[in-house]
C-alpha cells in the first residue's frame, strides 16, 4: 500500500477517534484509541518505536520514540496541546530523516476543528 493510501486510511481513523472522544483529553488516550482504529483496519501498527541516533558513527542511547508507525511506512506523531509549535513539526521531520521514511502525520486532537489539526509532513530524502 502506498503512503498516500495509508494517509487516507489514517485520516479516516483520526476523524473517528476525534468524533468519538472530542478535544481536551490526554495524548495517551488518543494514541490508544487511534491504534485501535488502525488495527481494526488490519494495518500493521507499532507504538513507541525507538529511534536510534547515530552521531559520528556512534549509536547513542537516547529516549527518542515514535508515537505510532503504520505499516513501517508512515509516522504519526500525536499531540493534545493548546497550539502546535514549530518544534513539533521539526520533531516529526527529524524522526522521518532518522528512520529514512517519506511521510509523517502530525495530529493535534486538542482543537475545535480536527481538519486543521492534521498536518502531513514529507521528508525530501
Amino acid at each position: 500500500m502506498s503512503e498516500n493510501e495509508l494517509s487516507y486510511l489514517i485520516r479516516g481513523a483520526i476523524f473517528r477517534v476525534y468524533n468519538s472522544l472530542g478535544p481536551g483529553i490526554l495524548e495517551s488516550a488518543y494514541e490508544a484509541a487511534l491504534v485501535h482504529e488502525l488495527q481494526a483496519l488490519n494495518l500493521n501498527v507499532s507504538t513507541q518505536v525507538p529511534v536510534p541516533l547515530v552521531y559520528k558513527s556512534i549509536q547513542m542511547t537516547v529516549g527518542y520514540r515514535i508515537d505510532i508507525l503504520v505499516e513501517g511506512q508512515v509516522i504519526i506523531e500525536v499531540k493534545s496541546v493548546e497550539e502546535l509549535q514549530e518544534v513539533h513539526h521539526k520533531q516529526l521531520l527529524t524522526y522521518l530523516k532518522l528512520k529514512e521514511l517519506k511521510l509523517g502525520i502530525l495530529v493535534n486532537f486538542n482543537t475545535d476543528d480536527i481538519q486543521k489539526g492534521i498536518i502531513r509532513k514529507v521528508n525530501g530524502l
